[in-house]
């Protein structure tokens, strides 16, 4: 079987060098062309997806919609915001260059890199502008956030993952997930084994497919990026 994890193209806040998080803003010109050429790579690979995964976030929707159109296929998709982005609280749409010059490098090395801290948070009143949002009608009081580390997004990401994903590799179909940076790290994380110190050097760089061949007993046979395969 087969597992595509494939981060979305650039987004305009991608550009812009924004914290980006749980805002939904769209892929650039750029982002575009990223999710075009995704979908370019995926066509030679001829593989059959039997699902498709993404988060409720329109540069991961319309990069999953991009790919379909390039490999002239359909798939069927499921939407959760349990793969969204993780979320960036306080520091959504701000300049992270800004943000260098106000609290330094190193503290946003911290925000952005470590495992476990979390940036600062919005307060309750801004988190609960989010239920105005339809996307969100359903979404319960205690699962609204105010922030999160790269450890609360793996929690949500992978719960996901083992109840909604893994049982249909398992069930030998094909899969292609296309979701964002971090919580593409997280499923990662779990998949590979990364420990809490080596998963903040791990890189998903934008709309570059990532492959997973997988056996029967769910285990890895081989990984890659597509554009480091011989035949690409």
């Amino acid at each position: 079987m087969k597992l595509v994890l494939l981060r979305h193209g650039e987004s305009i806040w991608n550009k812009e060098n924004r914290f980006t998080g749980w805002v939904d803003v769209d892929l650039s010109t750029k982002g575009i062309d990223d999710a075009k050429k995704a979908g370019k790579m995926l066509k030679k690979e001829k593989i059959v997806f039997q699902k498709a995964y993404t988060s409720v976030l329109k540069r991961a929707i319309n990069t999953l919609e991009l790919v379909k159109k390039e490999m002239n296929t359909e798939i069927p998709t499921y939407y959760s915001w349990k793969l969204n982005e993780r979320h960036y609280g306080a520091l959504q749409g701000l300049n992270k260059d800004e943000m260098r010059k106000k609290y330094g490098e190193e503290q946003v090395h911290i925000w952005r890199r470590s495992y476990d801290v979390r940036p600062p948070e919005l307060s309750k009143e801004e988190a609960f502008e989010i239920k105005k949002d339809p996307k969100y009608k359903d979404l319960k009081d205690s699962e609204i956030l105010l922030c999160e580390s790269l450890k609360d997004t793996l929690e949500r990401t992978v719960n996901y993952f083992l109840n909604e994903i893994e049982p249909n590799i398992l069930k030998g179909e094909n899969i292609i997930i296309v979701a964002h940076g971090n919580s593409l790290r997280s499923i990662r994380k779990y998949l590979e084994n990364i420990s809490d110190e080596e998963i903040v050097n791990v890189e998903m760089p934008i709309g570059i497919p990532y492959i997973y061949d997988i056996d029967k007993d769910f285990n890895i046979k081989n990984k890659c990026f597509i554009n480091d395969k011989n035949d690409i």
